[in-house]
């Protein structure tokens, strides 16, 4: 099969879709790669080092996505959906149902579309998204605590606090990996940490995880109004797969907030779960609205392009491989067939046909 990794245009996106040494065993499997001069120099790999395993070097986009297949990381932006055509597989991540046009786009193109984020196991793990999602959750408490810096018009807490001064309130919505790394990473800090989740078994899970360092709360709207307003970082961590995610922090309570506090929102990419919360991007991370900073850059990972390219590969690499070999009979594989969101201009998903009815 022939293979294009495009260079991400996504800003400040430094990761790629493919490594070295990722393309060394397709080639090795008689599949031809082309990566787009510069991919994957922000992280760490120049052309010589692809050109060096039998990658060939694309001087455009348009050389790229001329391939039979297309890996990437992130989703096509407008400016590609003009290079997407009918023979192409598309495999990357898509967070469609957070965007009407972009499925529009790719019904029109004919493309077959399969998304890292749906692509689920029999017991439900989702093996592409779990990696980025350890990523983001720690990233989510680390930028968290910058942003509570008076410097970046934080309140100036220090979430560990110090002895004789109250440590830093985290909340994290959602116990599931997203979730459970912040958690960890606020833990780590020193701070007092509240995980609110709807799921009694994960709770108890979560428990034997943390013991009585993290307090754990059933999730309703009393729950998170109640801690919500006392935070001095809120962290976003809701995922229901495919779908968008639900608006868990009103308007009105998020104008009930500290004054200067910090929400990051993980759950930005399909969609998020603060309704005043709005995509950002790494070249202005964060606004302010009702008096609280908000953090909405849907693609944190791609801050630590190095570890999260690795990370990535690690995992979508078999499923490469398995595309590369079979083409479309890959999709008889259960878990890969759940990626499949969109094929000859259909929407394939039902989390998607769900939240665009008038496209499906």
């Amino acid at each position: 099969m022939k293979i294009g990794v495009p260079k991400e245009i996504k800003d400040r996106e430094f990761r790629v879709g493919l490594t070295p040494a990722a393309i060394a065993t397709l080639v090795e499997r008689s599949h031809a790669v082309k990566v787009e001069t510069g991919a994957g120099m922000g992280a760490g790999f120049s052309d010589r080092d692809y050109e060096a395993v039998g990658a060939a070097i694309a001087s455009s986009a348009q050389e790229v996505y001329a391939q039979d297949m297309v890996v990437k990381v992130k989703e096509p932006l407008p400016s590609e959906y003009e290079l997407l055509h009918d023979r192409l597989v598309l495999f990357t991540y898509l967070h469609l149902a957070a965007s009407h046009d972009l499925t529009a786009a790719l019904m029109r193109s004919g493309a077959t579309c399969i998304a890292y984020e749906t692509v689920q196991l029999a017991n439900g793990q989702l093996p592409l998204l779990t990696p980025m999602s350890i990523i983001a959750g720690r990233l989510s408490v680390q930028f968290g605590a910058h942003f509570l810096t008076k410097q970046q018009g934080g309140s100036g807490v220090l979430l560990g606090g110090i002895p004789g001064v109250r440590p830093g309130r985290v909340v994290v919505l959602g116990g599931g990996v997203v979730g459970t790394e912040a958690a960890r990473m606020a833990v780590g800090l020193g701070a007092r940490v509240q995980i609110l989740d709807v799921n009694l078994t994960r709770l108890s899970e979560l428990e034997i995880i943390f013991g009585s360092r993290v307090e754990l709360l059933y999730s309703t709207p009393s729950n998170i109004t109640e801690t919500v307003k006392d935070a001095d970082l809120v962290v976003g961590a809701v995922l229901v797969t495919g779908k968008r995610a639900p608006v868990l922090v009103s308007k009105d309570l998020v104008s009930n907030m500290r004054s200067h506090s910090v929400i990051v929102d993980v759950a930005v990419d399909q969609g998020g779960c603060i309704e005043t919360m709005r995509p950002t991007s790494h070249s202005q991370p964060v606004y302010e609205m009702a008096g609280v900073l908000h953090y909405g850059v849907p693609n944190m990972p791609g801050a630590v392009p190095w570890t999260a390219t690795q990370a990535l590969v690690n995992s979508t690499l078999p499923y490469v491989k398995m595309l590369s070999d079979r083409g479309l009979d890959a999709l008889e594989d259960p878990a890969l067939a759940k990626g499949l969101n969109i094929k000859n201009g259909r929407i394939m998903h039902p989390a998607v046909a769900e939240a665009f009815p008038d496209l499906a």
